[in-house]
Formats: structure tokens, C-alpha cells, sequence
């Protein structure tokens, strides 16, 4: 606790709050979809966000304060759509439906356990891996920009706060951007708390049912895209960020947590990537021994949203829109122009990262999966075609 205590900082701090209000405002929404495609009821709703808060909160600060390196963990949002077009369609229960998030938690359990999905990451290059990052990251930094058409005054008040600021105080760059949106909204009536009412979440416990129907069309659809669309370009921030962690042990501990979450709710929790980066970029810190701060700061405020879950909803999603885009996509320019300066340096994988960025950033989804997977695909046929060289050649 002492140590925790002299490396707080207020930079850290707020990078924490700002990876939460990113992450729930961008993605809560598909959640409360997917649970009402389900045929959740209210109170099922709220348990979902109990077991999600607590979920993503103890992952993430626990393992961050015991190794005292950021450790980010996240609800699978590809998941969530998953979920919300096959419950939508396919007409599976709640009952099913735990039971298909039981048969995920395993998998992934197993994938962790045996380190599967490490042997895997080790595989890819660091150049393709920073490619990724910044694919993944540029999308958020565009739509602070986008967001200049519906509220260029809030998006340039913001802006001009982070020139200023990087000039000025370059660790309390963002939470001044932050302070400046902030103070906006409320002065111009944008920013709505008269609702908020606070009460503890009572969770919800769903007797899981199984079957072959919800295990094909639900469980594994559920688990490819997180490893996929989550774990992936989670483990690639993790090594773009220069982070030795323990990732077989942290996928169990994802794995381990929605096995017991998922009759509450939990549906799949994985690696974060885009708030990841937040935590564990220099304007969270400029030491990089002392960013475990924010990711622990984020984990905290999740296990509170997870005991205040309605509450919590309503503060975070008071903010408005272009805030939350803005104030991401600003925090995330550093970090952006590190993982495309590592991806183009080496010209041996220049071309294969430039593609691993491209198609990441097109968003494009085959399959059900997301483009952070086909940017890897990509990428590494690109990298294979110009390096390989037959046997025979290679030994003349």
C-alpha cells in the first residue's frame, strides 16, 4: 500500500478514468443489447454489470498491484455482438446462453493453461505487432477529428487544452483536456447527472442449461472472436508497450473469472487493447515502473460500477459523445505515433507492416471476426511471400 501511495500520481489517476469512460460509454450499449436479445429481465440486466464490473475490475487491479506492471482486462465487445445477433436470431434463453458462456471460460481456460495462444503471439513479429497497435488505436484518433462536424467548439477547446498542455505539462496534458471537456458540457448543458440514483446491484444467479445448438452457434462463435478480435491486439499493445508479462497466466485468470461470473452474467472477459493503451502510454506516466497505477485506478472504478452498476451507468454515459471520442483519440496520439514508428524502422518488414496497418484500420470483418485478426493474416502472408525462399535456393 506504501508503494502504492508515492508512485500515485494525478496523470495515472486520470488515464485510469478516462480507459473506463472509454471503454464503457464506447461499448455498454451492445452489452445491454445483447443481454435483451437473450430475454435478460431488468434485474438480469443489472447483474450482467455486476459480475462484468467485478470481472474486469479485480482482473485488472489485483494482478496490476501484484506485479506492479499495468495489467488491463475488458468485457469482449465483438463478443457482445455475437451475442446480440444470435440471441436476436437463434432464440436462445438465458439458460442456454450461461451455459455457452461456461463452455467459452473453458476454452479459454484451456488456451491459457497450456500456453497455446502465447506460443502463438511469440510468432509475430514486433514490427507487425506495433503495425497492429496503430491500426487498432487510429480508428479512435480519427473519430476525434470526425467528431469536429456535430461540436467543433468542445472538440477544439479540447485540442488547443493538449497543445497547450504537451507544451507546458506534458504529464497533465490529457487530464487537462479532460478538465476543458468537461467544464464545456456542463456550462453548455451538456452534461446530464439529474437522474443518477445510487443503489447497490444485487446479482442474479441463471442456472446454466447446455446444448450442442447454443455451443456451436453461441459459444464458439463467442470464443474465436474474443482470442481473436481481443486477446490478439491485447497481447500486441502488451509487447508494442515494451511490457513483459505473464500472458498464458493472465488469459487463465480471464479464462478462471468468467467461469465463475458467467451464471451472474459474465460473458467473456479478455485482455483490453485500445484502453490498454491509455494505461500504459507516457501520458499516463513518463516512468513506465509506475503506469500499474492507472491500469489498478481503472480497475477500482470498474469494481465500483460492478457494486453501483445502474448508478455508475448513468455518470459515465452523462458525458457526451464527442467528449468521450475526443478525449480518446487525443490521449492516444503518443502512443500511435510510437507503434507506427517501430512498424516502418526495420525496412526488412516495412511493406508487411504498412499492409497489417492498412487492412487493421478498414475495419473490415470476414466472418464474424474482426480486422485486428485479418490485419495479422495479411501481414504475415506479405511477410512469408518476400522472405521465403526455397531450400535448395537458400543452401546454394
Amino acid at each position: 500500500m506504501r508503494a502504492l501511495l508515492n508512485d500515485f500520481s494525478i496523470s495515472a489517476a486520470t488515464a485510469g478514468f478516462v480507459a473506463v469512460l472509454v471503454g464503457f460509454t464506447s461499448s455498454v450499449a451492445l452489452v445491454f443489447q445483447a443481454a435483451t436479445a437473450l430475454g435478460a429481465t431488468p434485474a438480469q440486466i443489472s447483474s450482467w454489470m455486476w459480475a462484468l464490473g467485478l470481472g474486469m475490475g479485480l482482473c485488472s487491479l489485483l494482478p496490476s498491484l501484484w506485479l506492479r506492471k499495468p495489467v488491463m482486462v475488458a468485457w469482449s465487445t465483438p463478443g457482445a455482438a455475437v451475442l446480440a445477433t444470435a440471441g436476436a436470431s437463434g432464440g436462445f434463453g438465458m439458460a442456454e446462453a450461461t451455459g455457452a458462456f461456461l463452455v467459452c471460460a473453458a476454452l479459454i481456460t484451456l488456451f491459457g493453461v497450456t500456453g497455446w495462444f502465447e506460443k502463438l503471439m511469440d510468432r509475430i513479429p514486433i514490427a507487425l505487432a506495433s503495425a497492429l497497435l496503430a491500426g487498432v488505436l487510429t480508428r479512435f484518433a480519427l473519430d476525434a477529428f470526425v467528431a469536429l462536424k456535430s461540436a467543433v467548439v468542445l472538440v477544439l477547446l479540447m485540442l488547443a487544452a493538449y497543445l497547450v498542455g504537451r507544451r507546458l505539462w506534458p504529464r497533465y496534458a490529457v487530464p487537462g483536456v479532460l478538465a476543458v471537456g468537461t467544464a464545456y458540457a456542463a456550462a453548455t448543458g451538456q452534461l446530464h447527472l439529474g437522474d443518477v440514483q445510487w443503489s447497490l446491484t444485487i446479482p442474479v444467479f441463471t442456472a446454466p442449461e447446455f446444448s450442442w445448438r447454443a455451443t456451436v452457434s453461441l459459444a464458439l462463435p463467442l470464443f474465436v472472436v474474443t482470442m481473436a478480435s481481443q486477446n490478439l491486439p491485447g497481447v500486441a499493445v502488451i509487447r508494442a508497450s515494451g511490457y513483459q508479462l505473464p500472458i498464458s497466466k493472465i488469459i487463465t485468470l480471464t479464462g478462471v473469472a468468467t467461469l465463475v461470473l458467467a451464471p451472474f452474467g459474465a460473458f467473456a472477459l479478455n485482455l483490453s487493447a485500445i484502453t490498454a493503451a491509455m494505461c500504459m502510454g507516457r501520458e499516463a506516466h513518463p516512468d513506465e515502473s509506475k503506469r500499474y497505477v492507472a491500469a489498478a485506478s481503472c480497475g477500482f472504478i470498474y469494481v465500483v460500477i460492478g457494486l453501483f452498476g445502474a448508478a455508475v451507468t448513468g455518470v459515465l454515459t452523462a458525458f457526451p459523445r464527442e467528449l468521450v471520442v475526443a478525449v480518446a483519440g487525443l490521449a492516444l496520439l503518443g502512443t500511435i505515433a510510437g507503434g507506427l514508428s517501430v512498424a516502418l524502422k526495420d525496412e526488412a518488414h516495412r511493406e508487411p507492416a504498412l499492409i497489417t496497418f492498412l487492412v487493421t484500420l478498414s475495419g473490415v470483418s470476414l466472418a464474424g471476426i474482426g480486422s485486428a485478426f485479418w490485419g495479422v493474416v495479411a501481414g504475415a502472408l506479405a511477410l512469408f511471400v518476400q522472405q521465403w525462399r526455397p531450400a535448395k535456393a537458400a543452401a546454394d
